[in-house]
């Protein structure tokens, strides 16, 4: 490093040489595209320039280095000044290298100077100093393309030939073994500056400096993309936390994500389904959808031999395709079978990302295109962000559900508790009753008449199968309860189950109403456990018989429904159901005449027992009537079987 330091500015010098000059502002953007047109112009000329370029610090020469290995083979008067950073030393090789101290004036400025027989360019400038408040710790620094800087930018010869006389005495001062050296430069310089009418080709200069500046508004276009996308993501992310925050109802969560994901990112169908990854097909609950896309709401949708779900999984990020054509599987007549439902649904590009909870699969985010516009870079990050707050959504929501259901089972335990004793006490101890008088008589009267013993023999069974019923129907219910059940759901025909729980009913068929079964031949087949549908047919069908005279009529009927479910009705023209109660008959040990004055016997969980099992088989159950005395309906809905299982 040279001992001596240089305070003068090399730009107030020129200044004061040259008053005519006038000093304009520039950004370092600016300085770097005028200095790579410089250069360039140099190693397009076949003339022999000076060059003298000064780079403040030795990162910024470090960023240029390779391009004056190439420029020092086209003259050896090239010299580069520069405060040492790490390595940056006095050196002479391809070209020579000038170390000033960091505290020279030079350690502001940033100069270029070509001086050659047919062309001259000149750039002298000096950083413009930041404000005090610029070194506070709470204000940050400006950004480096911010920079800005005060000089000369020009192609004037004598400026040129000045400024470069300036540099190299100041070369001689830093470096005086380069006397003889800088002793020739500055005779070409004296030679080059009386030379009039010499200009070379400008087209490398302007050609350069025209692509820099393109591809300077290219990363500007490009910078406020990102900030759009960004702004876009940021908007997205806080309209699903306020969503989060509002409500915690899983199904206005999702609705409002594909909604707004949907919209956001352009696509024409926007897919958000819960699964776990051992599912193979699930149903689409909550779809976003352009004008003229097909809808997939209700169908069934793969997951285990979706193409890309596996790899989602396997990377757990997600995954973009832009035309689905090009992925070699498509034209693979073995591989090509799975994407069959995506081109079934008109998909030519594709954003999918796994829904996680620590490590746990919860969902998937799918959009779909149905032409190949390629996704954006940035749009499997926010798809990604997205699936992050479906998750956390989604596992706040289950716990809040089930605390909400802790409670509820808390509350219907204090309730199970007291009515439990009520019908207990007396749906045990009547027939107990019963029976024991019964027993007593025949073991106390020998001689009883024939007839009468055949009386009591009858009551005695018809309470003892009573109390069969009772204990049944708590075993089942607590069985239900309590998550023991192992269902097995298989697509099974609606007529056959209906067949078996009329084959079922307990009643004998003199007392029981005219029963009408309407059934459409054409019936899809309905995905439930056999066992326990017939249990909720044969319960249905038990009641609306015990409250409808032998003279009224029950009816069975049947209708698929869009959603992609069957709607099954049993009505019956008996003793209908108050208004105010439709909802709480299907409450444990509910019974309509209390459990003290009823004509019809039951133990009251029936109808909570029917609400277990249809809840579990993925479907609903309602009671609809229009007063007393005026019949009343029990609908129940189960799902479709799925039209590829199978």
């Amino acid at each position: 490093m040279a001992n001596k330091i240089i305070v003068r500015s090399v730009l107030e010098d020129l200044l004061a040489q040259i008053p005519r000059l006038r000093s304009q502002l520039y950004f370092k953007t600016s300085l770097t595209a005028l200095s790579h047109a410089m250069e360039d112009q140099v190693l397009a000329s076949a003339d022999t320039p000076i060059i003298i370029a000064c780079f403040q610090r030795e990162r910024f020469y470090r960023q240029e280095a390779h391009r004056y290995q190439r420029i020092a083979s086209k003259s050896d008067q090239v010299y580069v000044l520069a405060a040492p950073e790490t390595e940056f030393t006095n050196c002479s090789g391809d070209y020579e290298t000038i170390a000033f101290d960091p505290q020279d004036a030079l350690s502001q400025e940033w100069h270029l100077v070509v001086l050659s027989p047919n062309y001259s360019t000149c750039l002298i400038c000096r950083e413009v100093r930041r404000s005090p408040t610029a070194t506070r710790p709470d204000v940050l620094p400006p950004l480096d393309q911010a920079r800005r800087f005060e000089g000369i930018w020009t192609f004037d010869r004598e400026v040129t030939a000045t400024a470069a006389t300036m540099l190299l005495q100041r070369i001689q001062e830093y470096r005086p073994e380069l006397c003889q050296k800088v002793s020739t430069a500055l005779s070409m310089v004296a030679q080059f500056r009386s030379r009039e009418g010499c200009s070379g080709d400008p087209a490398p200069f302007a050609d350069r400096l025209v692509t820099y500046l393109q591809a300077g508004q290219y990363k500007q276009i490009k910078a406020y993309r990102q900030i759009a996308i960004q702004e876009r993501k940021e908007r997205l992310t806080n309209a699903m936390t306020t969503t989060i925050r509002n409500s915690l109802n899983p199904a206005e969560i999702l609705t409002q994500a594909v909604a707004e994901l949907g919209t956001v990112l352009e696509s024409d169908r926007c897919l958000i389904y819960r699964c776990r990854s051992t599912d193979s097909r699930v149903r689409i609950e909550y779809e976003y959808t352009t004008a003229g896309t097909p809808s997939l709401r209700h169908q069934y949708w793969p997951v285990a031999e979706h193409p890309y779900t596996q790899q989602a999984l396997a990377h757990q990020q997600a995954v973009q395709v832009d035309d689905l054509r090009a992925d070699p599987r498509w034209q693979d007549p073995e591989a090509a079978k799975l994407f069959k439902p995506l081109q079934a649904s008109g998909v030519q590009a594709l954003l999918l990302a796994p829904v996680l909870y620590q490590g746990r699969l919860l969902g998937m985010v799918e959009l779909h295109r149905t032409t190949p516009v390629p996704w954006h870079d940035m749009d499997a990050e926010l798809v990604a962000a997205i699936a992050i707050q479906v998750g956390v959504a989604l596992i706040q929501a289950e716990a809040y559900a089930d605390l909400e259901e802790l409670n509820a089972q808390l509350e219907a335990l204090d309730r199970t508790r007291s009515n439990l004793i009520a019908i207990t006490g007396h749906e045990l101890r009547t027939p107990l009753s019963t029976i024991q008088i019964c027993l007593e008589s025949l073991a106390s009267e020998p001689d009883m008449d024939p007839e009468l013993r055949q009386v009591m023999l009858s009551t005695a069974l018809a309470d003892a199968e009573r109390m069969r019923k009772l204990i049944q129907d708590f075993l089942t219910l607590s069985q239900l309860e309590s998550g023991r059940v192992q269902w097995r759901p298989e697509p099974l025909p609606m007529q056959e189950l209906v067949d078996l729980a009329l084959s079922s009913l307990r009643t004998p068929k003199e007392q029981l109403p005219s029963i009408h079964a309407t059934l459409p031949q054409e019936l899809p087949l309905v995905r439930a456990d056999g066992e326990w549908l017939v249990e909720v047919l044969s319960k249905l069908l038990d009641n609306a018989c015990k409250f409808t005279e032998q003279s009224g009529q029950v009816s069975i009927v049947a209708t698929p429904r869009q959603d992609g479910l069957l709607e099954v009705t049993i009505a019956d023209t008996g003793r209908g159901i108050e208004p105010d109660r439709l909802e709480t008959i299907f409450d444990r040990f509910y019974q309509e005449e209390g459990a003290l004055r009823r004509s019809a016997g039951g133990t009251g969980l029936g109808l909570a027992i029917c609400r277990q099992i249809i809840t579990n088989l993925g479907g609903q159950i309602w009671a609809e009537s229009a007063g007393r005395d005026r019949g009343s309906e029990f609908h129940f809905t189960i799902p479709l079987a799925d039209p590829f299982s199978g």
